[in-house]
């Protein structure tokens, strides 16, 4: 007979009561350590608690250089050591005060704009919020996709607000947030809307290899006060490289025997190590890697997304070096048991850990926001024999800033001379190329108060590249 497993069902009344009679203590400590700011947090135990508290921290842009991890049974707590991008500890009252009041209200459904407004510093767009319509786009990645998708839209006269584009494994997904550039504010209109999601599925389907499929998928928040953080950008996109399957022969190192990579300790392996096996009731997953911002929130949304419960772990670095060790089950309470799963998994961590790493350059952009700006920025690389393999750009007002991740067409690395003409096309905005290599950057280039002529500038090729994506656009319509 087949064995059925029952569950206890837990009223989401009792489940609040709970959290209000031991709501959530969070304590930002600066003096037990000399180095860190210690982020303590005590509180009832919740499914999804551990992302949520990570995904704080991490949108601030923090570093965490330690986490001690510890929820088997009613109660999780957790010891974050932090500091802020430059190696310095948290004495800034107002951000104190934001990650106390964020880290309880991250899991009542969001970050309210009350909050962010006390914060003395930006908080980078990553949500859907109620001013912008969200298009989540996935498909087969090919060089120029972004700058297809970008002209297009400035075509139809929509205003790109925010844009994060991540590729994997020949796979792309996107988020982009719009305005109708005719009225501003959300595309509310459903002809509109369907205007623009069929603008999208032509660009989507153009080369598209037979058997491969692309989704185009409009996410409206209408405008009735949700909170900012009701969906968090980065956190879907993992969910929708997922669910393209990029983690498919996904391999980390196999040049080790056992857990022992004597390259990667000396820095010089590049590759992710996943180790899993069984221990005392629990499935015990080692990860190594070199080590990177973001790294343990991009291993725990892993493990959320594919419905495992992590009931101690411990997170550090040494040197250039990340470790992660983690003792897990499924939501179920169930471990792995065959080595098929366990292989499953090691594929699916391998691939979360691997969309972020970027190698080749970064071009930082600041700017003024304008409509098209998204459209000239990806065209300009695309002319210089360059293609985007990750880029996340936003406003703050009326400026825009972006970073894009660039390599040559191929997927190899490029000269340095054709992102320094980057660069140089970009006039009139301040911008940075950098090469990234695991935490290794060297700075190229950068370029900045340019002559008001120069912003104007266009050169006959990017003219000509206008005009033929229009006309190409236009064809595909037909």
């Amino acid at each position: 007979m087949m064995e059925i497993a029952y569950q206890p069902r837990i009223d989401s009344e009792i489940e609040s009561l709970v959290e209000r009679i031991n709501p959530p203590s969070v304590c930002v400590d600066n003096d037990s350590d000399p180095d860190c700011t210690l982020v303590k947090v005590d509180s009832a135990n919740k499914y999804g608690i551990l992302l949520d508290m990570v995904q704080v921290l991490a949108d601030l842009d923090l570093v965490i250089s330690k986490s001690y991890i510890s929820s088997d049974g009613d109660w999780f707590m957790d010891v974050f050591h932090v500091t802020d991008q430059l190696g310095n500890k948290l004495t800034d009252r107002s951000l104190i005060l934001y990650i106390q009041q964020a880290i309880c209200y991250s899991r009542k459904g969001g970050i309210t704009k009350e909050m962010q407004s006390n914060l003395k510093r930006e908080v980078q767009q990553r949500h859907v919020s109620t001013e912008h319509t969200a298009f989540e786009i996935t498909g087969i990645d090919r060089p120029g996709l972004l700058s297809e998708i970008s002209a297009v839209l400035s075509d139809i006269g929509c205003h790109v607000t925010a844009a994060v584009a991540w590729t994997h494994h020949e796979r792309a997904a996107m988020v982009i947030y719009l305005e109708d550039g005719f009225n501003g504010g959300p595309i509310i209109d459903p002809i509109r809307k369907a205007q623009v999601k069929d603008h999208l599925d032509i660009v989507m389907e153009a080369h598209q290899r037979v058997g491969d499929e692309s989704r185009v998928v409009v996410s409206v928040v209408e405008a009735k006060g949700a909170p900012v953080g009701w969906a968090h950008t980065e956190r879907r996109l993992h969910e929708l490289m997922y669910a393209e399957g990029d983690y498919e022969n996904c391999f980390g190192c196999d040049c080790c025997s056992g857990d022992r990579c004597d390259a990667l300790w000396r820095g010089r392996c590049e590759r992710i190590h996943v180790a899993i096996e069984a221990c005392n009731g629990y499935s015990m997953v080692n990860v190594k890697c070199r080590d990177r911002p973001k790294l343990l929130f991009d291993t725990v949304c892993a493990l959320k997304e594919l419905q495992f419960v992590v009931f101690h772990a411990v997170a550090g670095a040494r040197g250039s070096t990340a470790e992660q060790e983690y003792f897990i089950r499924k939501k179920n309470g169930c471990t792995l048991e065959t080595e098929g799963q366990r292989e499953r998994l090691r594929h699916c961590l391998v691939a979360a850990l691997s969309r972020r790493a970027s190698r080749g350059f970064k071009i930082d952009v600041r700017t003024k926001n304008k409509m098209g700006l998204l459209s000239d920025v990806t065209r300009t690389v695309r002319e210089s024999g360059l293609s985007i393999t990750r880029a996340e750009m936003s406003t703050q007002g009326e400026n825009a800033v972006g970073s894009f991740y660039v390599a040559g067409v191929n997927g190899g690395e490029k000269d340095a001379n054709a992102v320094e003409a980057v660069v140089r096309e970009l006039g009139g905005v301040v911008v940075s190329a950098v090469k990234t290599v695991g935490m290794v950057s060297t700075r190229l280039g950068s370029s900045s108060d340019v002559e008001e002529e120069n912003r104007a500038k266009c050169s006959i090729g990017r003219m000509l590249w206008s005009k033929l994506e229009r006309l190409s656009t236009s064809i595909r319509s037909l």
